[in-house]
Formats: structure tokens, C-alpha cells, sequence
């Protein structure tokens, strides 16, 4: 596989892109003989403590000699443990970093992502767009309302309505005298039947009428008698007959 990146030239960057693996592997690597050695140190150390121990009394030379090499193998085990340290803090350090590179790419693909997605867009037509749309939806709106309080057809005229209801009403009615032969009551009463305030004024008029001609024949009688008395007070003596009307009008008013 590596010959075949080779070929188009992708084995730089294969082997580029796997550098930080590599160093981590070997570090590790490096890191676990550490350890061991670190075991064995430890080991030798326990040996030659119990060495000197056993000798401590009975041969005080192989116990000196113990822990000498007791104390190497300290040393020894003192540097293991610091190159063990060195080599967990350098392998953190890389990894970190290739988090930290993986992370930056992961982000940068990212951002060539929005930018293929966005491509020609801006703010600007974002807005255009949005304009679009609400004007699309207040005109969906104006639709909506006039499709709903708009009736279909012209509109109807009551009073056209009404006279043709009158109009059925009264060929109803003509159709009913036909076949009963006589007015109904309640029709002849509403024909010949006057409005109860023109019948007041015409007996209020009758009776001013009346009033006026009772006054007129009692002024005329009155001046009747007046004159009677007149020709009688001028007449005294005389032998001409007196009328009988004013005689009976004097004989009333007296």
C-alpha cells in the first residue's frame, strides 16, 4: 500500500500524517522496557537486603558487599524511575498535541464545509428572502380573507324580497275570496275601518257644529223677544194681535 501512495506521490504525506503514531508507539515501547527493568531493580534490591540480612552477624564482609550492590541497585532504579517519568510526561505531550492537530483539522473541515454549504450566500439575499416570504404569506392572508367574507353571486335586495312577498300574500288572498265568495273579515274591517285619530276629528267638528247653530237660535230668539218687547212698549193700547211665535219665545224665556 505504502508503493502505491508512493506512486502518486501520497507517501510524504501517509507517513507525515503517521509520525506522531510512531514517536507514541516507540515511546510506549521504550516506557514498558522501563518498567520492567524498574521490576527487576526492585527485585535485586529485596535479594541483596536479605543477603545482608542473613550475613549481618555470622560474615560481616558478604553483608558490607550486599549492600553495596543493594545501594547500585538503587541508583540504577532512582535513574529507571526518572527516565520512566520523562518518557510518560514526553508521551502525554505528543498526544496532546495530536489531540490538539486533529482537533484544528477536524475544525478546519469543518469550516470548508460551511463555506461549500453557504457558497454564494449572504446577508443580503438572506434577507431578500425573507421579505419573500412574508410578503407570500401576508398575501396568502389577503386571499384567505377574501375567499372567506366574499359571497358568490350578487347580492339580494330585500326590498325586492318584500314586494315579492306582498305580492304572494296577496294572490293568496285574492285566490281564497275566489273560492269562499265573500271578503274576509279582517280584510273589509282594514279597507273600511279609518284610523281612530281621523274619527275624533271628525265628531270633534260635528259637534263644534252643533254648538254654533244651538248658539244661533238663541241669539235669534233673543233678538226676537227683544224686538217683541219694543213694539209692545210702543204699541200700548193698541188692538193688533200679538205673534204667537214670540209670545211663546217670551213665555220660554221667562
Amino acid at each position: 500500500m505504502s508503493g502505491v501512495w508512493g506512486w502518486f506521490g501520497g507517501g510524504a504525506a501517509a507517513k507525515k500524517k503517521d509520525t506522531p503514531k510512531n514517536a507514541i508507539l516507540g515511546l510506549r515501547t521504550q516506557l514498558e522496557m522501563l518498567q520492567k527493568r524498574e521490576k527487576h531493580l526492585m527485585n535485586q534490591m529485596d535479594e541483596q537486603d536479605a543477603i545482608a540480612r542473613k550475613n549481618v552477624n555470622s560474615n560481616k564482609n558478604a553483608a558490607k558487599a550486599a549492600l553495596r550492590r543493594k545501594k547500585a541497585h538503587e541508583h540504577s532504579l532512582d535513574q529507571t524511575i526518572a527516565q520512566i517519568g520523562t518518557l510518560e510526561q514526553q508521551i502525554n505531550a505528543i498526544e496532546a498535541a495530536n489531540i490538539n492537530r486533529e482537533t484544528l483539522a477536524a475544525m478546519q473541515r469543518a469550516g470548508d464545509a460551511m463555506k461549500q454549504i453557504h457558497g454564494k450566500l449572504t446577508v443580503e439575499k438572506v434577507d431578500e428572502t425573507m421579505d419573500g416570504l412574508r410578503e407570500q404569506n401576508a398575501l396568502s392572508e389577503e386571499i384567505v380573507q377574501a375567499i372567506t367574507s366574499s359571497h358568490i353571486g350578487e347580492p339580494l335586495d330585500e326590498t325586492e324580497l318584500d314586494e315579492e312577498l306582498e305580492a304572494l300574500q296577496q294572490e293568496a288572498l285574492d285566490k281564497k275570496m275566489l273560492e269562499s265568495g265573500t271578503v274576509p273579515v279582517s280584510v273589509s274591517s282594514d279597507v273600511h275601518k279609518l284610523p281612530s285619530v281621523a274619527n275624533s276629528d271628525i265628531k270633534s267638528h260635528a259637534q263644534a257644529e252643533d254648538d254654533e247653530e244651538e248658539e244661533l237660535r238663541k241669539l235669534q230668539a233673543e233678538m226676537a223677544i227683544i224686538a217683541y218687547e219694543e213694539s209692545t212698549s210702543c204699541c200700548t193700547g193698541s188692538l193688533a194681535t200679538p205673534n204667537p211665535l214670540l209670545a211663546s219665545l217670551a213665555s220660554t224665556r221667562y
